[in-house]
Formats: structure tokens, sequence, C-alpha cells
């Protein structure tokens, strides 16, 4: 899968610098090239665990300009939320199947390269479902609970107009309404949005039940976006 994905980044017009099979491998060469973002299997050599993660989490201690982006076979709830922790800029986490859609995980990587986040609708789906039951959420309507799951995710306004169909314009309107309605602050940037949503539906967190974890397919890429043209 390693090599999948790195020809999928490099066909996308992405450098990618570097390619590791184990875990302390990746956090070597990241630590030497410094990339905008990592890409990296939750499990890794040698431990075949978690080992993937932490380097992931290592990286993200170390290096806070480089994005971290993490794929998974099985949604993890503990994984997801300790990737994210306090800081939600520059990271991500998805389900392996989704790199079957390139153009939306191309998209991902640049968004957390440019210090965005990028989160399986899986994992929003269930932080959603951890504040139902009487709260604001309630409140929302179902387009602005679409609007807030795909805040959740990452994306911008524009890219929630397309996914959705409508204007720039309606996006705008529902995020007002949600943040009203959750009893948020306005934020003056998308990252502040996001880091706010967030926030929101990680408090009060509830544990989730594990599930059994494969031995799986390893893949770790750093990748560099291409340099701009004069």
């Amino acid at each position: 899968m390693r090599e999948g994905i790195a020809r999928i980044l490099a066909e996308a017009g992405l450098d990618v610098v570097a390619q590791s099979g184990d875990a302390e491998d990746l956090l070597r060469k990241t630590l030497a090239h410094r990339p905008d973002v990592v890409v990296a299997d939750v499990q890794m050599p040698p431990g075949h665990g978690d080992d993937g993660l932490r380097a992931a989490l290592e990286v993200r201690r170390r290096l806070r300009e480089t994005g971290v982006l993490i794929l998974s076979q099985y949604y993890e709830e503990d994984y997801a939320l300790e990737l994210i922790g306090d800081r939600p800029e520059g990271v991500g986490y998805l389900l392996k199947e989704r790199v079957g859609d390139v153009d939306a995980f191309i998209q991902a990587v640049a968004r957390v390269a440019a210090g965005g986040s990028a989160l399986d609708p899986e994992v929003v789906g269930r932080m959603l479902g951890r504040r139902r039951g009487g709260g604001p959420l309630d409140e929302l309507s179902p387009r602005e609970r679409d609007v807030l799951a795909a805040m959740a995710e990452g994306k911008s306004n524009q890219g929630i107009a397309d996914a959705l169909v409508v204007t720039e314009a309606a996006v705008e309107k529902h995020v007002t309404g949600i943040f009203q309605k959750l009893g948020l602050g306005p934020t003056a940037t998308e990252h502040r949005r996001v880091r706010a949503v967030l926030a929101y539906l990680k408090d009060p967190p509830r544990p989730g039940p594990t599930r059994e974890r494969s031995a799986i397919d390893r893949s770790a890429d750093t990748v560099k976006r291409p340099p701009a043209q004069a």
C-alpha cells in the first residue's frame, strides 16, 4: 500500500521526499527532511501495534510545522482523540478505504499540509453521536447538522458548498446559526472554527467500544508540496 500511496501523491504533483517501512525510520526521516506533511499508518513495525501513531504523535510534538495524516484500518476513537489533542491544526485521521477516492484523499493531504484538518466522516459521526440526547445539537436542523459535520471534517465554506451543492452564502448563514445555537463565539479563521467545533464535540468524551485490530499493510510517506513557480 505504501508504494501505491506514494504513486498517488506523486501523480498529484506532490514531492514525496522519503518512504519508511517502520516507525523508527519514519521519525528519523521526518526529522531529517522536515516535510510539510507525513502520511502514516497507525500500525507499523517494529511492534505492529500503534507504533505508527506513536511516531506521529512525536512528530507533532517536535515539529509543529509538519502536518500529520494518519490512516487506519478501523475507527479507533481513542486514537483519533489522542492525535487531535488540543491542537486540531495540521492533523488528519482517515480510514484506509478513503484513499480509494483519490481526489478527496489528495485534498485531505493538501489541507493538512496547509495547517488545516481532515477527519474521517465516521470519526465525526461518532463524535456527533456522543453529544446527542436533549442537548443543543438536537436544536440543529438536518442541514445544519450536515454543515457542522463538514466543518468538523475540516472543510472550508467553499468545500462545504461543493459537497452539499449549495451556495457559499448559504453555508455562511448555516454556520452563523450553528454557532449561535451551540453557544460558540464567532471565530476569525477556519482553523479556529474547526478548533471550536471539535472542542465542543469532544467534551465530554465518552470511551467508545474497542475493536480488535488486524495486521494490515504498513505504510508511511513524508511529503513536501512542490515549490511555487516563478
